[in-house]
C-alpha cells in the first residue's frame, strides 16, 4: 500500500439491526488494482458491510471515502455512479429479459426516445467474448443454465467500467474452465488498475488470486495480512478463531449391507441408464462437471422429476416413486442444491420450517400439536447449533450456514434412512462446513446411507469412501476412494 490516499477507505461502519449488532467499528482499505480478499464466518458480516458499501444498507456510523474524498450512498444507484459494481450472491436477474437487457437495465441508450437494442446487443457480445464464452443473447435468463446466468450477473457489472468490483460466491455455480477463466479476467482487471473484493468460502480461490486477506468475525475486523504470508491452517484460524485440527473428520466405523439400490436410471439425455448402491454407514461421492447429471440423479430417485425408466429399492424392497411424497414415506430426504429456492420457505419461521415435512408426525387428529412443533425445533436448534434469536425468525433472515442446518434439521426429524446432500456446503464457511462434516460423519455411524453431490474435489476426497463419477448424464468410472486416490484420477473420469 502506498502513502497516497486509498482507492476505498471505510472506517468505523456500524451497522445494527433488530436483536443483532452485524457490524462493529469495522476498517477497511482497498488499493487500485488490488484483489482483497473479504473472509468469515457465515453472520460474521460480510454481506452486511458489502451492502453498505454497495448502498443498500445506510450505516448507523462511520463513514468511506473513494481517493480520499468522503462519499455517501443512499441507494445503489448512487454506489454505481460512484463506481462501484456488486455481484451478489443471489441472482439480481430479471427473468424474463435477455441478457443483453438485464446487462443494460437502468442504463439504457436510447435515440428519438427509443432504446438502441441493437447496439445492447453487440456490447453484450463483446463482454462475452471478453469472458471467453458463448450465450444465447436472445433467450430469456430464465432459460439459461444457474452458471450462465452467474456469467450475465458478472457482465451486468463489467458493462460500466466500475473502479472497484465486488464478487460475492462468484465461482459458487461455475466449472472448473468457466473459473479459470473469470481468474483471467479478474487478471486483466487489476491490469487496469481496477479493485476488486473477492467473497468466497473456497480457500483454494483465495490463495490463487487474493493479494491480501481482511476477515471479519462477530462484526469485526479481526486481522489481514498479504496472502503470501499465510498457509491454509493459519487462514482458518483466524477466521473461526481457533486451530480447527481435521477439515475433514476422520470417520472410523463399519460399512454394512446394500441400503439404497438404484439400477438403470434414465430421463431423456440428461441421465442415461445410471446405476450405483450405497450400503450403511457409508457416504457415496457422485462428482462429475456441471450439468454431468449429478443433480438430475437425486431427483429422479426423489420423485422431483419423472424418470423415463429405472428401479429403486430400499433395503431389498422396490419402490414405486411417483413424487417427492412417495420418497419421503419411504424414507429418503433431499437437501437440495438451492435451499432458498426448493428447501426452504424462506417468508416461514425456522419452526415452520423444519416441521413442514413432518406435519403428519407433529399432529394430533388434524390438529398440529404447537407443543411438540416447538420442542422439535428447540431440540435441533440445540443439537445443531442453529443461531437464531428465537424459533419464529423468519428463515429468510439466517446467514447461509444456518438455512442449511436448519433444511438438514427437517430431514433429522423426519428419522430419513438414506439422506442425499446435494452441494451441502455451498456459500458456507469453514466452521460451519466442519459441523455438516462431523454431521455427516455422525449419520454415517449411525446406519444411515449417505449420497453426497459435491463440485469440491477436495471435499470429495476427503468425505466419500466411494466416488461415483459421472460425464454427460453416463456413469464413466468408479473409485474406491484412499489416501493415494488424486483429484486428477477423479477429473480424467469426468471429461471423459
Amino acid at each position: 500500500m502506498s502513502a497516497a490516499a486509498p482507492l476505498l477507505a471505510m472506517r468505523g461502519i456500524e451497522k445494527s439491526f433488530p436483536g443483532v449488532r452485524a457490524l462493529r467499528g469495522v476498517d477497511l482499505d482497498l488499493a487500485p488494482g488490488e484483489v482483497l480478499a473479504l473472509l468469515g464466518e457465515n453472520g460474521a458480516g460480510k454481506s452486511t458491510l458489502i451492502k453498505v458499501l454497495g448502498g443498500a444498507h445506510a450505516a448507523d456510523a462511520g463513514g468511506l471515502a473513494i481517493d480520499g474524498r468522503p462519499a455517501s450512498f443512499r441507494s445503489p444507484h448512487d454506489a454505481r455512479t460512484a463506481g462501484i459494481a456488486v455481484i451478489h450472491q443471489e441472482f439480481t436477474l430479471v427473468p424474463g429479459l435477455t441478457p443483453p437487457e438485464n446487462i443494460f437495465l437502468g442504463q439504457e441508450r436510447a435515440r428519438t426516445g427509443f432504446v438502441n437494442r441493437g447496439e445492447e446487443r453487440r456490447r453484450a457480445a463483446d463482454i462475452f467474448r471478453r469472458l471467453g464464452v458463448t450465450i444465447d443473447l436472445d433467450a430469456p435468463c430464465s432459460r439459461l443454465s444457474t452458471a450462465q446466468q452467474q456469467l450475465v450477473e458478472i457482465a451486468k457489472a463489467l458493462a460500466f467500467e466500475p473502479r472497484i468490483i465486488v464478487m460475492d460466491e462468484p465461482t459458487a455455480a461455475l466449472t472448473p474452465g468457466e473459473v479459470g477463466r473469470l481468474f483471467e479476467i479478474i487478471r486483466e482487471l487489476k491490469s487496469r488498475g481496477i479493485a476488486v473484493i473477492y467473497v468466497s468460502h473456497r480457500l483454494e480461490e483465495i490463495f490463487t488470486i487474493a493479494d491480501r486477506v481482511v476477515v471479519l468475525r462477530d462484526g469485526r475486523n479481526v486481522g489481514g495480512q498479504p496472502i503470501d504470508r499465510l498457509d491454509r491452517a493459519a487462514l482458518i484460524a483466524l477466521m473461526v478463531g481457533r486451530e480447527l485440527a481435521d477439515e475433514y473428520p476422520r470417520r472410523q466405523g463399519t460399512i454394512g449391507p446394500t441400503r439404497l439400490a438404484v439400477r438403470g436410471l434414465s430421463r431423456d439425455r440428461a441421465v442415461r441408464d445410471v446405476s450405483f448402491e450405497v450400503r450403511a454407514g457409508e457416504i457415496l461421492a457422485l462428482a462429475g462437471l456441471v450439468g454431468a447429471g449429478r443433480t438430475e440423479t437425486l431427483r429422479l430417485v426423489f420423485g422431483a422429476d419423472r424418470r423415463d425408466g429405472g428401479e429403486i429399492a430400499l433395503d431389498g424392497r422396490r419402490l414405486d416413486i411417483r413424487c417427492p411424497r412417495d420418497a419421503i414415506a419411504a424414507g429418503i430426504g433431499l437437501l437440495t442444491e438451492d435451499r432458498k429456492l426448493e428447501g426452504l420457505v424462506l417468508g416461514r419461521s425456522v419452526r415452520e420450517n423444519i416441521a413442514l415435512p413432518n406435519l403428519d408426525r407433529l399432529s394430533r387428529l388434524g390438529f398440529v400439536d404447537a407443543g411438540r412443533e416447538r420442542q422439535a425445533c428447540g431440540r435441533h436448534v440445540d443439537q445443531l447449533r442453529i443461531k437464531v434469536p428465537h424459533q419464529e425468525e423468519r428463515a429468510r433472515n439466517l446467514s447461509g450456514g444456518n438455512q442449511q442446518k436448519v433444511v438438514l434439521a427437517k430431514w433429522l426429524e423426519r428419522n430419513c434412512e438414506v439422506l442425499f446432500f446435494d452441494e451441502p456446503t455451498r456459500g458456507i464457511d469453514v466452521a460451519a462446513r466442519h459441523e455438516i462434516y462431523l454431521l455427516m460423519n455422525e449419520l454415517a455411524a449411525r446406519g444411515k446411507a449417505i449420497v453426497m453431490v459435491s463440485s469440491e474435489l477436495p471435499e470429495v476426497l476427503g468425505m466419500a469412501d466411494r466416488i461415483l463419477v459421472l460425464h454427460d448424464g453416463r456413469v464413466t468410472g468408479e473409485i474406491a476412494n484412499g489416501p493415494g486416490v488424486t483429484q486428477e484420477q477423479v477429473m480424467r473420469l469426468a471429461v471423459a
